[in-house]
């Protein structure tokens, strides 16, 4: 919940008076201590055993707002810091890892580069079970970096998925230019085609359709349909994931989204420094890894 939100809640609850600058610095404090716990022990490299047999991933990014301010002092003189803000983006990268039969994914996050979104991905992976002889199921949008990480981490080229329903989207757009009498029937027509495989009649459809080279790609939906499946060819085995009744959507890390990230760092009239944005997010990883209990345990023990 907000910060603000926590002495009432504290007072109604525990009959406890906490100002909220307090709750504020206790969460992030903790919350640096979990960050700084779990870049620490990130784990890198593929268990020697075989491992579980299959494991689904998924990753994607979502922008959060963030906002820098400069120097408390200039020249000797004291400057109001809110007089220099600067507001912005930036990305928090998701992750997710877990077998066919898991109910509850292991999560990994983080505001940094696509290298380190791709390390905890690795990381979630290896907790989620995998090992030299786990099939590593990855599937998600059309952006390069998700795919090339996939790659990176797990090797052997094809076991990424394109988004089924993102490219669904690209064709529902060119269907109104190939099929104008009927576009709904011929979008359909499409869907069962790439559920077979049947991805050269896909293009074949879309090809007598082309804009010519003169109209701009923003107007021209067949083109851009057509160029979005013919550079990901190797990305469209929606037969071989169906038949091993594995997803074809990336549905699953675009929800989680919602509930470990937006929920708490994209509500309305809330701007994060980055430091602070990382640790809270950190932090809502580890409530939902189940983590929570052990975090708590820890420090008792240490403390003992």
């Amino acid at each position: 919940m907000p910060f603000g939100q926590i002495p009432g809640k504290l007072q109604e609850h525990h009959g406890i008076s906490v100002p909220v600058s307090s709750a504020q610095a206790i969460t992030q404090q903790h919350a640096e201590q979990i960050l700084q716990t779990q870049l620490d022990t990130l784990k890198s490299d593929i268990p020697e055993a075989d491992g579980v047999a299959c494991l689904i991933v998924e990753m994607d990014g979502s922008m959060i707002p963030t906002v820098t301010t400069q120097a408390t002092t200039l020249e000797g003189e004291k400057v109001d810091r809110r007089t220099t803000r600067q507001i912005g983006w930036q990305e928090a990268r998701l992750v997710l890892a877990r077998t066919p039969e898991q109910e509850y994914p292991v999560f990994g996050a983080t505001l940094g580069t696509v290298d380190e979104a791709g390390e905890q991905l690795l990381a979630s992976a290896i907790r989620a079970g995998v090992g030299q002889q786990t099939y590593v199921h990855g599937v998600g949008d059309g952006a390069p970096w998700i795919a090339d990480q996939v790659a990176q981490q797990f090797g052997e080229p094809g076991r990424y998925l394109l988004d089924f329903y993102h490219l669904c989207d690209y064709l529902a757009d060119a269907s109104t230019v190939c099929a104008p009498e009927n576009p709904k029937a011929w979008l359909e027509q499409q869907k069962r085609r790439l559920k077979h495989n049947f991805v050269a009649a896909v293009l074949k459809a879309l090809h007598c359709h082309l804009e010519p080279d003169t109209v701009p790609d923003k107007i021209a939906p067949v083109r851009a349909a057509y160029r979005y499946i013919h550079n990901r060819l190797e990305q469209l085995d929606y037969k071989g994931a169906i038949t091993a009744e594995l997803p074809i959507g990336s549905g699953e890390i675009e929800s989680a989204h919602r509930y470990v990230i937006q929920q708490r760092l994209k509500r309305s009239g809330s701007w994060w420094s980055v430091e602070n944005a990382w640790a809270i997010l950190a932090l809502r990883v580890l409530r939902e890894n189940q983590d929570w209990q052990s975090y708590w345990l820890d420090l008792a023990q240490k403390a003992a």
